[in-house]
């Protein structure tokens, strides 16, 4: 089965040019996209934006430029949308993947072991329709969420009428988050597949099996810039390079 890789990262954020903000004497993007990059699986590598300055520094990694429309570039845009008009350049060229690994510009924090791991899930079971990383959270347990209700006082999202639900997080059914440093498709199954996924991100499809990692964040403020730094540090096996 064929393997591609797409990054994707957009211009208009509300931290200015955080995809290709210095962590580490690099870009922030130069992460996701050389962990992919040393997937000896990965045949071909693209990256999606609408801003130059992603474009130009993904080059810099090997990554075939493809330009965003605006539309698709947006706040409200949906990223199902971007990824399907990358898919379409890419057959524009003779590149039809039947695995994409999905790489988003705003996250360090990712290891190539892990993107292996999620395409041999797939190659291993073809009937899986995604794979991806997921923390393990249950203190935020959707068990223990609450909505507010018309006048103003609050309720549970879900209903539990003729239950009892302990209040203690261990008796809870485990609960995970996913990530959004990658994610990896089997196209067939998932974005091209006619059958309805899981909300709310149903271009995933509906056999999704989880990586679980114990750390994973994307970059909003600075403060996230020193976060991945250190994460990079103790993780990733990067040293701060000297200028």
């Amino acid at each position: 089965m064929k393997v591609s890789a797409l990054l994707t990262g957009r211009g208009n954020n509300t931290l200015k040019d955080k995809n290709v903000l210095p962590v580490l004497g690099r870009p922030l993007l130069y992460y996701p996209a050389m962990a992919a990059r040393k997937c000896t699986i990965i045949t071909d590598f693209y990256v999606s934006s609408d801003d130059d300055k992603i474009l130009n520094a993904a080059a810099e990694c090997g990554y075939q430029k493809i330009v965003r429309p605006a539309k698709l570039a947006l706040p409200t845009a949906q990223h199902v949308d971007a990824i399907m008009h990358a898919l379409s350049v890419m057959k524009e060229h003779g590149d039809e993947p039947d695995i994409l690994v999905v790489l988003l510009a705003n996250s360090g924090i990712i290891k190539t072991e892990w993107i292996e791991e999620s395409i041999n899930n797939l190659l291993d079971n073809p009937c899986l329709s995604a794979s991806v990383p997921v923390l393990l959270e249950m203190d935020n347990h959707p068990y223990r969420a609450k909505r507010l209700r018309e006048d103003g006082c609050l309720d549970t999202w879900l209903d539990f009428t003729g239950k009892s639900i302990s209040t203690n997080r261990q008796d809870l059914p485990q609960n995970y988050f996913l990530c959004h440093n990658f994610w990896t498709l089997n196209l067939k199954n998932s974005i091209y597949s006619k059958s309805e996924g899981q909300q709310p991100w149903a271009f995933m499809g509906n056999d999704i099996k989880p990586i679980v990692v114990k750390e994973s964040f994307d970059v909003h403020d600075e403060e996230d810039l020193r976060r991945t730094e250190q994460w990079l540090l103790e993780e990733g096996g990067f040293a701060i390079e000297k200028h």
